[in-house]
This record gives C-alpha cells, sequence and structure tokens, in this order.
C-alpha cells in the first residue's frame, strides 16, 4: 500500500510493505497549494509513479487533500472515533492508476457547542493510539492540537491558533516592527519570561501589547522579542489546555516540539516525546481495517 500525507505546503508519500514497514518514503514542497485545478492525479503520478507501475495498487490519502481546496472534500466524522470507525467512513477518490481513499477528518464541539476540526492530525492520533498512549496529547504546529485519547479512540479536542497568530504578530503588527529582521535565533531567557508573564493578571491582549512596551524602554532586545513573544502565546495556550496532574504527549518537528516541551516543564508539567512520524503507523493501522 501506498500511503500519502499531503498537506497545505507538503506532501510525505510512503511505500509500505504487507508488515507495516517503511519500504521506501519521499517528501517534498508538493502541498495542495501548488496543485492546479484537476492537476491531482498527475501531480500524485509523479511522485509516486513508479511505485504504481511496480504493482501497488492501494493508496490511502489523509491531510488537507481532503479538505474542500483538495482533490476531494472527504466529510468530517464525529468523535469519538477510533481506527475501525475512520476506516468505515473513507471516502472514495477517482484515479485510474489506483484504488484511492481518503481519510475523513474530525469534528468535535466544545462545552459552548462550537465545532472544532481537524484533518491530518486524526492519522497521526491513531498512530499514537496503535502505540497504547492515552490521555492528553498535544500536537504543535500552525493551529496546535489539544486532544484526549481514551478507550482506544479520539473523544475530543481543542485547537489553538498560537503559530498563526504569532505569524500574523510578527509580519503584520506594531509588535514585529521591534523584533529582528527574519527568524532570529531562540532566546531560552526571552520565551521563559514570556511562559511567566503569561500567568500573571492582564490576559493576552494586554500581555501582548506589553511586548511593545518592553521594547520601546529597551527592556526586551529585538534578537529577543519573536522568542519573548511565543513564550507569551504557548505559555497562554498551555494553561488554557493542560490537564494539571497528567503526562502530556507530544508528536511533532523537533523545530515545533522543542518550544512547547520547554514551557510544559517551565510549568511543571510531565511531557513524553513521540516519534514525528507516528502518522506512518495510523496509515498503516487505518489500511488493516480498510475492506
Amino acid at each position: 500500500m501506498i500511503g500519502i500525507d499531503w498537506g497545505t505546503s507538503s506532501l510525505r508519500a510512503y511505500r509500505l510493505g504487507e508488515d507495516g514497514r517503511v519500504r521506501e518514503k519521499r517528501d517534498g514542497a508538493h502541498g495542495i497549494l501548488t496543485v492546479p485545478a484537476g492537476g491531482f492525479p498527475d501531480a500524485l503520478r509523479r511522485v509516486v509513479g513508479d511505485w504504481l507501475a511496480d504493482g501497488e495498487r492501494r493508496v490511502l490519502l489523509c491531510g488537507m487533500v481532503g479538505s474542500r481546496q483538495g482533490w476531494v472534500e472527504a466529510p468530517y466524522l464525529p468523535c469519538p472515533a477510533g481506527p475501525a470507525e475512520i476506516a468505515a467512513a473513507l471516502t472514495p477518490v477517482p484515479f485510474a492508476d489506483a484504488e484511492t481513499r481518503l481519510v475523513p477528518g474530525l469534528v468535535t464541539r466544545d462545552a459552548g457547542g462550537v465545532p472544532d476540526v481537524m484533518r491530518g492530525e486524526e492519522t497521526k492520533l491513531l498512530g499514537l493510539l496503535a502505540a497504547g498512549v492515552a490521555g492528553q496529547v498535544c500536537l504543535p504546529g500552525t493551529h496546535s492540537k489539544w486532544v484526549r485519547l481514551a478507550g482506544g479512540r479520539v473523544t475530543g479536542f481543542a485547537t489553538h491558533m498560537t503559530g498563526e497568530v504569532r505569524a500574523v504578530l510578527l509580519a503584520h503588527s506594531i509588535l514585529g516592527r521591534l523584533a529582528a529582521a527574519g527568524e532570529a535565533a531562540f532566546a531560552p531567557a526571552a520565551f521563559g519570561r514570556g511562559v511567566a508573564r503569561s500567568g500573571e493578571a492582564g490576559g493576552l491582549l494586554h500581555h501582548a501589547f506589553g511586548t511593545r512596551g518592553l521594547g520601546l524602554l529597551g527592556e526586551l532586545g529585538e534578537a529577543e522579542t519573536a522568542s519573548y513573544l511565543s513564550g507569551l502565546l504557548i505559555g497562554h495556550e498551555v494553561r488554557a489546555a493542560l490537564r494539571p496532574g497528567e503526562p502530556v504527549h507530544l508528536a511533532a518537528a523537533e523545530t515545533l516540539a522543542a518550544p512547547y516541551q520547554a514551557a510544559l516543564r517551565l510549568l511543571g508539567a510531565e511531557c513524553r516525546m513521540h516519534d514525528p512520524d507516528i502518522v506512518v503507523a495510523g496509515l498503516v493501522g487505518i489500511g488493516r481495517h480498510w475492506a
């Protein structure tokens, strides 16, 4: 089977053996936003055409390729959901070269009844479930997901737009004018200062403007501003989402996971790291339920 994690900006392809092991892997900047209308079949062939020619007859897709802007829109499946429910809700994709299916996204509602959605992360979560993980999970990213796993299923989650808000503030707000040009090196002390500030009175919006005050009065350097802002935003996120007394399972690339790991430790929370390629185990698990 071929497993594809196809996101907005990148694509990862895995050729999987019957034993679930990765035989070959490919990745690149072939996200869905680079694909013209009607161009998804050809885009897929360019990446895995030789695998198809070599006899692979099943393709399992997950990620934003199943969004409204993707190849085919796969409906959201309500939580709680586990491997069997997700596999039963796969969406067929018209592709002449192989039997192709899309993994559905998940939807949940918060205490106020407001819907929250994910697409792509559900496959990583199934990989964590296959590894025996239960409890609270954090998947850092542009839109970080805080998830509850229980009874072998995804029971609910909450999304925090922390990464996107940070990018917007640095690129398009007055706060960014006091930051060093480009992506400055991570400044641990400034980050920790931001995490600590997130626990004080005043709220996020007041705290965010304080970044400018500190910079104007020379109490926060240009090279420290981005890290301080990251600490502030991640600190507010973690304080809002964390369930005290439980370990947090983190699964993401090192560059994304490291700030969260630092914030959790500063707040006294236990953190357990997992393979960022855990999506493979999720694809394999879904594939085994694919009738």
